[in-house]
This record gives structure tokens, sequence and C-alpha cells, in this order.
């Protein structure tokens, strides 16, 4: 085996084993402790962060900001992952912002000059514009870390009746109309509930909290798990075509939508209680192009509205 291909293949081997000893690599490469040391000194020198513990136990261990090794991309594969990351600069908070900013100015600066010169005309041809929004996100890495190492999180949460400390349990996080959002176990309703982030004034993981076993919970099936079905209310409402089109964006994930034929479709499902007030400004919005049948309750929320507008102008 050649010495460019050993040096290949020992940077993926130390980064799946993370932690090794050199007598181990050296027989499964079928060379030298030597000549293992010397690898592993060539590839400390080119960023790979490794150190080496003294003692019996002892070896050598990979630390957590591991690099990974060089991967081929084809020119079609480097501009659409230039550009899948470009998208991400229309949001002003994401939990890995800093990383982000670092990948993506690496990733360019290391292409041929023909590729950088083809991303260059199309960064005017080409975008992904989401909603500004004024609202701050500053815990997403918070809330997104706990939901990866199953962690319970005690936040401070402003909603419209009060400021009040809850322990959660993240499923994720995702972004939405310019906005993010959290489900989360709820350990104060013993329920999952979804958290506006901007609302979150402050988030710390509380470690010493046994959490509970969400791994097969995550945002494709989290409402799935809501137990108090009391909360919810049975939703249908009659779309136009244009209307089913000004709700894909905004209730895809709310409510689910069924599209006929002609174009027009109807939302069916169930909503949480908390959410009629949202819903009622967002329907009287879409005027002729929507038609709530149920539940009442929202019905009349929309009535509510419509008459203290009418009354403004009067």
């Amino acid at each position: 085996m050649s010495k460019s291909k050993r040096l290949m293949e020992l940077m993926m081997t130390v980064n799946r084993k993370r932690k090794f000893t050199v007598r181990e690599l050296a027989d499964e490469f079928g060379v030298s402790t030597r000549t293992i040391l010397r690898d592993l000194q060539e590839l400390s020198e080119l960023g790979v962060p490794l150190y080496s513990e003294v003692g019996p136990h002892g070896g050598y261990q990979v630390l957590n900001e591991r690099v990974l090794p060089p991967i081929a991309f084809t020119e079609e594969e480097s501009v659409a992952i230039f550009f899948a990351s470009h998208a991400l600069r229309h949001y002003s908070f994401l939990p890995f912002e800093t990383e982000a900013s670092s990948a993506l100015s690496k990733f360019y600066n290391f292409m041929p000059g023909d590729v950088r010169d083809r991303i260059d005309e199309m960064k005017n041809r080409v975008d992904f514009v989401t909603p500004q929004r004024q609202s701050s996100f500053p815990h997403l890495g918070v809330l997104l870390d706990a939901a990866v190492r199953q962690q319970v999180v005690r936040i401070k949460y402003e909603s419209k009746e009060d400021s009040a400390c809850r322990d959660i349990q993240p499923v994720g996080i995702y972004a939405s109309g310019g906005l993010w959002y959290c489900p989360a176990y709820c350990f104060r309703r013993e329920d999952f509930r979804l958290f506006r982030c901007d609302r979150i004034l402050s988030a710390a993981a509380l470690p010493v909290v046994e959490p509970l076993d969400l791994r097969r919970v995550n945002l494709a099936n989290w409402e799935e798990h809501i137990r108090s079905k009391r909360h919810n209310a049975e939703c249908y409402v009659e779309l136009s075509k244009l209307g089913v089109e000004l709700c894909e964006a905004e209730l895809s994930r709310r409510v689910p939508m069924h599209v006929r034929e002609d174009g027009s479709g109807y939302l069916e499902g169930t909503i949480p209680l908390g959410e009629i007030p949202f819903l009622a400004r967002f329907f009287i919005g879409l005027g002729r192009e929507a038609t709530v049948k149920q539940p009442p309750l929202l019905v009349e929320e929309m009535k509510k509205l419509l008459s203290e507008l009418l009354g403004r102008y009067e």
C-alpha cells in the first residue's frame, strides 16, 4: 500500500475509532509501530486533532473537533452544496451560525477558479428568500444539542399570559415562515407542546434531571404522541385553488391538507386549542379563498375579530 493511500485510510480509521493504540494500528495496517508513529505525526501536522495519553491504559485519542477526510465532489455537486449553505444567510439566527459561515468560506476558497467564477455569476441569479423577522433566537444551539443528547432543559418562557420557568425535553427545532419552533415534552404539562423559540428568554441544560426515552419521537411524528386530546379540536376548512397555495407554506406542518384534481382542497385534522387565535387571524386574511366549517370555537373567534374590525371603520 502506498504511503498516500495509507495516510488516507489512517485518517478515516482514527476518525472512526476515536481512541486507539499505536500497536492496534500497526497490526491493522501491517506496518511497524515506528511507521505508524510517523504517520500520526503527519496527520497531526495536516490538522487532525490528536492527543496522547501515557500509562498502561494510554494511547491516542481524537478530540471532538474531528477533521473529515477529503471528499471528491463533482462541479455540479459543489455548486449545489454551496448554494444550499448560502441560502441560510437569510436567517439571522442558526444553531450553528459560526460553523456554517466558516464551512462556506472554506468550501468556496478551495474551489477551482472557474467554479468560483460560475458561482459568482449565479449569486445574483438564484436566491432562497425567507421572511425577515425582528425576533431573536439566541438559544437554538442549546435546544438542538439537548434534542440530540436526550437532555432536559430549563427555560424561561414568555407566553401571552405570563412568563414562567419550565423544564422541557426538546424533540428538535425547525424553521417556518422566518420563525423557529421547538416541539418538546413539557414536564409541567406532562405532555408535548410546541414552543416558539423567540419567546424562550433563557435556556440551560439540566444534566442531573433524568430524561425520558424519546429516541423514537422526532419532528415528523411528535404530534402523534400528544396525550391530552382534550386540548385539541377537530378542524375542517374548505380551500379554493388559491387557498391551497396560500396554506401550503404556512399550515403544512399544522393541519393535514388534501388536494383535489382541480387544485382546490381542504384541511382536515386536529389543532391545538391554543392555536385558535392565530388560525382565526390567518383564515380571515385568506378572505373568500377559505371557508372554516369547524371547530365552532374557531368560527366564533373569527366572527369576534371581524366584528371588532368592522367597528373600527363605522
